[in-house]
């Protein structure tokens, strides 16, 4: 709902309204308030809903009905004030009778609908905001397609939401929420490809928006497409040097891309903007942690710990840390509290388990593999470790067990669990066997393959092996 901004009444008025305010607030401790016209009243409803104090915008409608019945517009600002106190139903009940006698606008429409929101009367309000953009001005279109594309959202019909916002930015290019908007409903649907096409689409018309250039470099990152998506960043930057978002997402992707110098300028920079942050600290250590650098590493994750106490990125940064120093039990410490506050991370768990591992508590470290596994069974990362720890632990049956388990059409899972089971077929079963799945996995990709194999060291060298490899 939009209402006359108090800039424009003070211009309206010339300066007066303060006056007629103060008038108006003596008369609600008792003074007489004499005659206001409706213009006067109007601004000072206005001003209250502005505000916020829809109590007084109430008591001040009142007054506008009582000395003016045949001004439809106090009654529907009644119903915005008492609705906005969550007055919903009686609310209603008043604009229903505006309706009956024929007195409806745009802002009754987005006045019904907006309390029909609040009611998760989403249906309802989807009607009422479309009969609204029927008799809307062209200049309000496109704020109207945001209200009635969130309507969408909140339905779950992301599909519908998306064509309404492109109908907004077809109407408004310039409408920041709309984007954004759009963003959110790709991010539910997944579908990155039509963000890209729509935000690709939408820069070609409109080559300098850099919250477009922002949210396509975000599409290019989900899709782990990290070089477009530093491509996508750089652009938004040129056109607006100080959006910190930016900077950030930035950092993520040349970290992603192991560019960790790059990164840390990324982030040093989003601190410059925004000033620090427990999130940005905690990835400056990740970027030192990755340069070898441990010291600076601790020291960021540690200062992104008293920003962020409960933060497990950064308690585990602090246990890798430990781990690569040599103070096994203190990782294993740190880790633990990163799944304190974070115990649903199959990650977290896994990296627990290589720990524990290493602390020689091998019962307790097959427990968290697969605890892991289950948790995530499309992890490759988790079934490579854990079959190793299994193999150097001499469990084969056991290795073999497991992978035979593996139920799942993840391909490069698939491609991973073939390679391991026919490593150990290789060597404790079956060679022809195994030999037929490896030369299937080494068409399929040769460099995972050659993974795969270099962990069997007694496999390495083997002549039916290196011949099939090199083949």
């Amino acid at each position: 709902m939009n209402y006359d901004d108090e800039e424009n009444d003070n211009d309206y008025f010339d300066g007066n309204l303060n006056e007629e305010l103060d008038r108006f607030e003596k008369s609600l401790t008792g003074e007489p308030l004499g005659f206001m016209d409706s213009d006067t009243l109007e601004a000072i409803i206005d001003h209250y809903l502005i505000q916020g104090n829809y109590t007084k915008a109430n008591l001040c409608a009142e007054i506008g009905i009582q000395q003016f019945p045949f001004i439809a517009l106090f009654s529907l600002r009644k119903a915005q004030a008492i609705s906005a106190n969550g007055q919903l139903k009686e609310a209603l009940n008043l604009l229903s009778q505006l309706e009956k006698s024929g007195n409806t606008s745009c802002e009754h429409f987005l006045t019904k609908a907006s309390i029909f929101s609040q009611l998760r009367d989403s249906k309802t309000a989807i009607k009422y905001f479309t009969e609204a953009l029927n008799v809307a001005e062209p200049e309000d279109k496109d704020e109207i397609f945001v209200d009635l594309a969130m309507e969408y959202e909140a339905s779950k019909d992301f599909k519908n939401a998306v064509r309404i916002l492109k109908q907004a930015l077809e109407t408004n290019p310039a409408n920041e929420v709309a984007i954004y908007e759009l963003a959110f409903c790709y991010d539910q649907m997944e579908d990155f490809d039509s963000a890209i096409q729509c935000y690709s689409n939408f820069i070609d018309e409109n080559p300098y928006s850099f919250t477009a250039w922002y949210n396509l470099g975000n599409a290019f990152s989900k899709l782990e497409n990290f070089e477009k998506a530093i491509w996508a960043y750089d652009y938004c930057l040129l056109i607006n040097e100080d959006f910190s978002p930016a900077y950030f997402n930035l950092g993520n992707a040349y970290l992603s891309e192991e560019k960790y110098l790059l990164s840390i300028q990324s982030f040093e920079k989003c601190i410059e903007l925004d000033g620090e942050d427990g999130l940005t600290l905690c990835y400056l250590g990740e970027c030192y942690e990755q340069l070898g650098n441990l010291m600076e590493a601790k020291y960021f994750y540690r200062k992104s710990l008293e920003l962020m106490p409960e933060l497990s990125d950064a308690w585990l940064g602090l246990g890798i840390v430990q781990d690569l120093e040599g103070d096994v039990n203190g990782a294993i410490s740190f880790i633990e509290k990163a799944i304190s506050f974070d115990a649903f991370n199959p990650g977290y768990v896994h990296v627990l388990a290589g720990a524990v591992e290493k602390n020689e508590d091998f019962e307790r470290a097959n427990e968290l593999y697969l605890k892991a596994f289950s948790m995530d069974p499309n992890n490759d990362e988790i079934v490579t470790d854990y079959v190793k720890f299994l193999v150097k632990n001499d469990s084969i049956k056991e290795a073999k067990r497991f992978l035979e388990s593996i139920d799942t059409e993840n391909e490069a899972v698939l491609l991973i669990r073939d390679l391991h089971l026919a490593s150990v077929l290789y060597k404790y079963y079956n060679q022809d066997k195994a030999l037929s799945i490896i030369a299937a996995g080494h068409i399929q990709d040769k460099e995972v393959t050659n993974e795969i194999i270099s962990i069997y060291s007694d496999l390495i060298n083997d002549p039916k092996i290196v011949n099939l490899l090199t083949n």
